[in-house]
């Protein structure tokens, strides 16, 4: 699944392409994604201008005179920038064309993204409870520590939860408990405060890093100028399992916390 240093990319490759641009048409050829695409945003979409394009956790926020078109990527999805549209394929769901040429197109071969308008964004029912962004100044030692008191669930668990902080999907989970030297499967509850600012500190770092490079491209994931993410040489131990630690070199663990494979170094996080 695409998480927010692959958002982030799309949003760095698209802006400069949409950002000021009329749209002309909206082609919506497959409207079953994960919710029904409204009947109606072709034609609320039609001749607006996008004035901005921002992210909140792994939603993308066109804003228009017309409200913002909240677009997630789903599981699968792409959003990509096309000068000259070529003829679509069959998981190419839905272009919005410009005026003066070029368009968006998004593919999604699983159908798990999904594309809303809302006049008020920070209000809709998809980003209303999520926490802050990792990246902001909201999200420090202080904050995830509280957020953790008496919390059983495992840090990694803690972490990924939406409504604690938003974007830290599981590959960055891993290597941000792997640099902060704690196991994934510690207790959020039970870990000591000086221990959440190296924490935090990582987390900060990996994503950066991660946005640095385009994103992690595991499968398919490619940026808003269809180019892969490179982070994925940089990893330390997602799907490194058998491998042996960068930093003492014993052998990369996997375990299974809340049906998601996490990695770590069993010497090296405590």
């Amino acid at each position: 699944m695409p998480e927010l240093p692959e958002v982030e990319t799309t949003r760095r490759g698209l802006a400069p392409h949409v950002v000021g641009r009329s749209i002309m048409a909206v082609e919506v050829r497959e409207p079953r994604l994960r919710w029904p695409v409204a009947r109606s945003l072709p034609r609320q979409l039609a001749a607006q201008r996008i004035d901005s394009l921002e992210r909140r956790g792994k939603y993308l926020l066109f804003g228009t005179a017309a409200g913002t078109l909240l677009v997630h990527l789903g599981m699968s999805g792409s959003l990509r920038y096309l000068p000259t549209p070529h003829a679509h394929g069959a998981h190419d769901h839905i272009d919005v064309h410009f005026a003066g040429g070029g368009a968006l197109r998004f593919n999604d071969p699983r159908r798990f993204g999904s594309f809303h308008l809302t006049p008020r964004p920070l209000e809709h029912r998809l980003l209303k409870d999520l926490g802050p962004e990792p990246l902001g100044v909201e999200f420090d030692a202080d904050y995830l520590w509280r957020s953790s008191r008496n919390h059983r669930v495992a840090i990694k668990q803690h972490l990924m939860n939406g409504k604690v902080v938003v974007g830290v999907g599981n590959i960055y989970a891993s290597e941000a408990l792997f640099r902060a030297g704690i196991h994934p499967a510690r207790q959020a509850g039970r870990i000591a405060r000086a221990r959440f600012e190296p924490l935090v500190a990582a987390v900060r770092d990996v994503l950066a890093d991660a946005i640095e490079e385009g994103g992690t491209t595991l499968r398919n994931f490619v940026g808003g100028d269809g180019q892969p993410g490179y982070f994925r040489a940089s990893l330390r131990v997602y799907d490194r399992d058998g491998t042996a630690c960068v930093h003492c070199g014993s052998k990369i663990k996997r375990q299974v916390l809340g049906q998601r494979a996490s990695y770590f170094c069993p010497r090296c996080q405590r």
